[in-house]
């Protein structure tokens, strides 16, 4: 029996795999990112970012250890706590923060510093999965739901206030775990038709969208049945319609930074500036695309390596997977994610506890928007927000804290195991 529990204890090797791999394939690709030909280095200089990521790589492995050594009651108990003193670091960074690349988000001394945002991810995750983990939760009831959203909506204003867009934006994924949890089907799907309508507006001239929604308004008029309640919901429908189109220009025109509109702006119309605001796009595509199926070979990149590509070590780091790898490697990498995707939503979806359930479905969901918005980015697809492919882009606080998130999870199946152990024993 002993050595059957401590079989189960070890944690799923398929996601292990998959995670180490992402490692392994990250770590030669940011040496090979920003590898200068006429420098002595190796992959192990401390110097470069390939030896600091290989740094990171070590200091994440010790949290790996204290994290399944840890019991697993304790992220559950103290999933609040832990909740609330990241909310408590995010307000302490809007103070005495540091300002990089235009976001007021890190805290540190000198050249060392962490990103409180990333951590934020895993906290809040933490704490939406003890709150819908009560059985009395239904998120069909405005109370329950609005406070659930509160619990999402705190972190992520506090981030967007450090001016840090595309961490902000991530927290937008959590409608995955509450829509898995009951969240009505008419509330997502009005997201989607916000969304759609906020695309509309950057293609068709506000004039001519607005004209259209009335002309529409009218030939709705005339083929339903013409009774006050039909008459009521149409007008307001269609006032509500013009309203999100309006909002959306003032979104777009007043509320959003110059550097952000031309991001929209060059995702509608990448020839609208080639060498100015779409230029990190433009070479992205233009690097993916030369490395044809099989790729130029590792570290036989030319876009990347005379730095055609802004940001390649973090944001833009597919592109060289793309170039010296190819087709073929960029499929490989995209099936490694796809597969830890399916993994933990099919390993959350087996759990025994509601808490462990709804944090699976939270590490699937941010796993997914990192992973959809950064190469959707990086191709044309998605606008420029700046954020890190998982496990992949240079830095230490991303790998820290999807580290951190991936294995409590993990921590939490283990214990999933052995409690299935135990009854057949």
């Amino acid at each position: 029996m002993a050595r059957d529990e401590k079989l189960v204890k070890t944690i799923d090797l398929p996601l292990l795999f998959i995670y180490l791999t992402l490692l392994f394939m990250g770590w030669i690709t940011i040496y090979a990112s920003e590898l200068d030909v006429n420098a002595d280095t190796n992959a192990w200089d401390l110097n470069i970012s390939s030896g600091r990521q290989l740094l990171f790589i070590g200091t994440s492995s010790i949290l790996i250890i204290l994290i399944m050594a840890t019991d697993y009651k304790f992220y559950d108990v103290f999933s609040y706590f832990i909740f609330g003193a990241i909310l408590l670091v995010l307000v302490a960074v809007l103070g005495i923060g540091k300002t990089v690349a235009g976001s007021k988000s890190w805290l540190g001394v000198g050249s060392f510093g962490v990103q409180p945002s990333e951590f934020a991810k895993f906290a809040t995750s933490l704490a939406l999965a003890k709150y819908l983990s009560n059985p009395l939760i239904r998120l069909d009831r405005w109370p329950d739901l609005n406070r659930a959203l509160a619990i999402i909506a705190v972190p992520a204003i506090l981030i967007l206030l450090q001016n840090d867009t595309g961490s902000t934006l991530v927290f937008s994924a959590f409608v995955i775990p509450l829509f898995r949890e009951g969240l009505p089907a008419w509330i997502p799907n009005l997201g989607v038709g916000v969304v759609f309508l906020f695309v509309l507006t950057l293609i068709i001239p506000e004039a001519w969208l607005l004209g259209a929604i009335g002309l529409l308004a009218v030939v709705f008029f005339f083929l339903i049945d013409k009774t006050i309640n039909n008459i009521i919901a149409l007008v307001v429908i269609a006032l509500v319609v013009c309203g999100v189109v309006i909002g959306a220009n003032f979104f777009i025109n007043d509320v959003l930074q110059p550097h952000q509109q031309n991001r929209i702006k060059v995702l509608v119309n990448p020839n609208i500036d080639p060498l100015g605001v779409g230029w990190n796009v433009t070479q992205s595509k233009n690097a993916i695309g030369s490395g044809g199926f099989l790729g130029k070979g590792y570290l036989q990149g030319t876009q990347t390596k005379f730095d055609f590509v802004p940001e390649q070590s973090t944001d833009f780091i597919f592109c060289t997977i793309g170039e010296e790898f190819g087709f073929l490697g960029s499929i490989l990498v995209c099936g490694l994610f796809l597969g830890m995707l399916w993994r933990l939503v099919y390993l959350a979806d087996r759990q025994k506890m509601k808490f462990s359930r709804v944090y699976g479905y939270c590490v699937a969901a941010i796993l997914f928007f990192h992973f959809t918005i950064n190469i959707g980015m990086t191709v044309g697809l998605l606008p420029v927000i700046g954020i890190p492919l998982p496990f992949i882009s240079y830095g230490g606080s991303s790998l820290w804290s999807f580290t951190i998130l991936l294995f409590i999870f993990l921590k939490l199946d283990a214990h999933r195991g052995q409690m299935l152990a135990r009854e057949a024993a």
